[in-house]
């Protein structure tokens, strides 16, 4: 009876690290673009990393844009060139986030494709909604979760805004450093232990790259340029693209000032990426 008891006790710790295990490991990719041109190769490299096969699909997402059609439009005609595989704009609002079939029809999609715009406007749809849910677990269950711009923000836990705080009007970048500036939200959630940024190098984004840094030092952030894309398996990175990733983490010694928000920091990691470098993530 006792061998029972602890032979039941193994196989339920070990289904549960397993569920674990799995749970921090999704079967699916991301290819995050920073922005900018897409060129045909960079798609191409989108639709490889997806292994679609002939009765898959892809959905794009257009919330984050002021012109959802022409976002579409403006994918399509591309991809169209390159895949015969059936593409589906789903332009959710706030009443069709809780329709099944269309929250259904995301989670099955193979390549599930966010545009650029804003990233707080696409939030604003799906937080707290069915959408998000089915994006998770289409990219737990093996999908390939696509953005370029603001859809490149959304991948992240903590979601960079492109707001500041100690700033009232918005000016795309940030004109120095300094600590309780940043304004974040919750993104999608997919990264965990990364915050990204876009058009980094085009819009010199460095500010506030390492202002996010600051505010969460345990995190890795990541700078993708325009034309830029880094592609993520669990926690290993490969950069595709036409420019550079710029990768700041493990700030030493940071110490802040009451003085106007100033702040120091005595140390920290910085490095550049090419098209087929990899670098890992915690």
């Amino acid at each position: 009876m006792k061998n029972q008891f602890i032979f039941k006790t193994f196989t339920f710790l070990v289904f549960l690290v397993t569920s674990l295990v799995h749970a921090q490991n999704p079967k699916g990719k991301l290819f995050i673009i920073g922005g900018g041109d897409r060129s045909d190769e960079l798609m191409k490299q989108v639709l490889n990393t997806a292994e679609l096969s002939k009765k898959d699909y892809i959905v794009v997402l257009p919330m984050s844009s002021e012109e959802p059609d022409s976002s579409f439009i403006f994918f399509k005609t591309q991809m169209v060139k390159l895949t015969t595989n059936p593409i589906v704009m789903l332009n959710f609002n706030k009443e069709t986030a809780q329709n099944k079939k269309l929250t259904d029809s995301v989670q099955n999609a193979k390549l599930i494709f966010i545009s650029g715009g804003d990233q707080t406007r696409f939030m604003s749809v799906v937080h707290n909604t069915p959408i998000k849910t089915a994006i998770q677990k289409a990219y737990q269950n093996g999908s390939t979760i696509s953005g370029t711009s603001a859809g490149a923000a959304v991948m992240s836990e903590k979601m960079i805004t492109g707001n500041q705080k100690l700033q009232k009007e918005y000016t795309g970048t940030f004109s120095s450093i300094r600590y309780d500036n940043l304004e974040t939200s919750e993104g999608l959630g997919l990264l965990k232990t990364a915050v990204i940024d876009q058009h980094f190098l085009k819009r010199n984004r460095y500010n506030r790259l390492l202002s996010a840094l600051i505010e969460f030092p345990a995190l890795t952030g990541i700078g993708i340029d325009e034309a830029t894309a880094i592609i993520v398996r669990n926690n290993q990175i490969e950069v595709a693209g036409e420019s550079e990733v710029i990768v700041v983490k493990n700030p030493k010694g940071i110490l802040k000032s009451k003085k106007d928000n100033l702040v120091s920091v005595e140390k920290l990691k910085m490095s550049i990426y090419t098209a087929g470098q990899k670098f890992n993530i915690k």
